[in-house]
């Protein structure tokens, strides 16, 4: 059984490769945390916030993520797609998600605000009614994904092929059409 933590606070902790282990944490808040050491194992998050935490390189491959944002973090090179399913909701603001991983992930209406994607795989997953609102996705892969309704209107430096991915309803701004374009070599000018 799991240990349980409820309504807990914690702040400027630096935690080892297997401090959080088999734990479960719910309505908990982390600030200036790092978890950039750990190897989580049997954990769970349910309606926690994360604020300036360091996730950069954690393995986060036996989480459960349920009603969990992060703010302001550090989160590159990080798999979300070997995370538990059930109940995966998480928004992520202002935060760093480059060479990240959401792979074949099921993320309908997630808010990506503010954030750096640098190529970040998204590949297979389904991003249905998902918000990047204001992101930078160069180099982010969207092959096999679902996007419908998805919406990059402020989004900038995306290249997806809409042979290749879903992308009925989703939303894209003019000056950024280009990069729905760019697998014909077709050259977009401003007048």
């Amino acid at each position: 059984m799991p240990e349980y933590f409820l309504n807990q606070e914690y702040q400027n902790r630096t935690y080892q490769r297997e401090a959080v282990n088999y734990k479960e944490f719910e309505q908990c808040t982390f600030r200036h945390c790092d978890f950039s050491s750990c190897n989580f194992i049997d954990v769970t998050f349910i309606d926690c916030h994360f604020y300036h935490c360091n996730f950069n390189g954690a393995k986060i491959n036996h989480v459960a993520l349920r009603t969990v944002g992060f703010h302001d973090c550090e989160m590159k090179e990080v798999n979300f797609s070997m995370c538990d399913k059930l109940i995966f909701d998480i928004a992520f603001d202002d935060c760093i998600l480059d060479f990240s991983k959401f792979y074949a992930l099921k993320i309908k209406d997630t808010v990506f605000r503010n954030c750096s994607l640098i190529a970040v795989d998204f590949m297979g997953a389904d991003i249905t009614a998902a918000v990047f609102d204001h992101c930078d996705l160069y180099r982010s892969e969207f092959d096999k994904a679902i996007a419908l309704k998805t919406n990059f209107k402020t989004s900038y430096h995306y290249t997806i092929n809409p042979q290749k991915t879903r992308i009925q309803k989703a939303i894209f701004s003019l000056k950024e059409v280009k990069g729905l374009l760019f697998q014909h070599e077709i050259i977009v000018a401003d007048i």
